[in-house]
């Protein structure tokens, strides 16, 4: 997995004192979300490594705890960490090949994705929403409106991983497309699916059948909007109308009179 990404600039100190950054959970006062520091690389590491069958290389790790770019949130109970979640905003013209047809093409040159490398729970804390807080404040996140022109959230998953493609799928994140031998672990190469979740008015390219949908929604508004106003219409030019035609009455029985 690549690792480029940036933040608003507004979002970049506060990110940098993630030392003194919290956020208490009334429902567990013990439980607490702050962003990554570099004094959470020992630890970070121990727990990827214990999660996840992808060996992460070092630099991998410094930069997740270092490098304001991330977005790496941390769930602290304790003291101790017992989940995270990573990600980072990538500009859609530089996504890789198999991810670029993510988006519809008629968004600009300054839209932007959210991308998730990694969201791992410890295994005694799974199954409390811990995984699901984290993921909450993400999209928290990319949905202000600073990062208005971020327009999908996707990540990639084993096709084997039925627990997360569950619990994505059961957050109306949507199954993209099929990644064949996209992963190499311990020297063997697996599957892997891209999933997408779609917000700030993003959108996946248009097939037919979303044409024909548009055309027919458009027709539709259309008819409404003109029965709506024949009848004003109609009031409107009625007694023009009538006059003529009162008119022409007259003058013709005169005429044959």
């Amino acid at each position: 997995m690549d690792a480029f990404s940036w933040y608003a600039a507004d979002n970049l100190e506060h990110v940098k004192q993630c030392a003194t950054t919290s956020v208490p959970l009334c429902s567990l006062p013990s439980l607490q979300l702050r962003f990554l520091c570099p004094n959470d690389l020992p630890e970070v590491r121990s727990l990827c490594q214990d999660w996840f069958p992808i060996d992460y290389p070092y630099s991998w790790y410094k930069d997740i705890t270092s490098n304001p770019r991330f977005y790496a949130l941390a769930a602290v109970l304790d003291g101790i960490i017992i989940g995270l979640i990573v990600a980072e905003i990538k500009n859609y013209l530089k996504l890789n090949k198999e991810d670029k047809d993510i988006l519809s093409p008629c968004f600009g040159k300054t839209t932007c994705v959210g991308y998730i490398l990694s969201l791992g729970v410890s295994v005694k804390h799974r199954r409390n929403g811990i995984a699901s807080l984290l993921l909450e404040n993400l999209i928290s996140h990319l949905t202000v409106s600073e990062n208005a022109d971020c327009k999908a959230l996707f990540l990639h998953v084993l096709t084997t991983n039925s627990p997360a493609i569950h619990f994505y799928e059961n957050r109306h994140f949507r199954l993209h497309s099929f990644l064949p031998y996209y992963y190499s672990i311990k020297g063997k190469c697996k599957d892997g699916f891209t999933y997408v979740l779609y917000i700030n008015g993003g959108h996946p390219p248009w097939g037919v059948y979303d044409y024909v949908k548009h055309c027919l929604v458009w027709m539709f508004k259309l008819t409404a909007w003109l029965c709506g106003r024949i009848p004003a219409a109609v009031h409107w030019l009625w007694p023009g109308v009538r006059r003529i035609v009162v008119e022409n009455t007259t003058a013709f029985l005169t005429q044959y009179s």
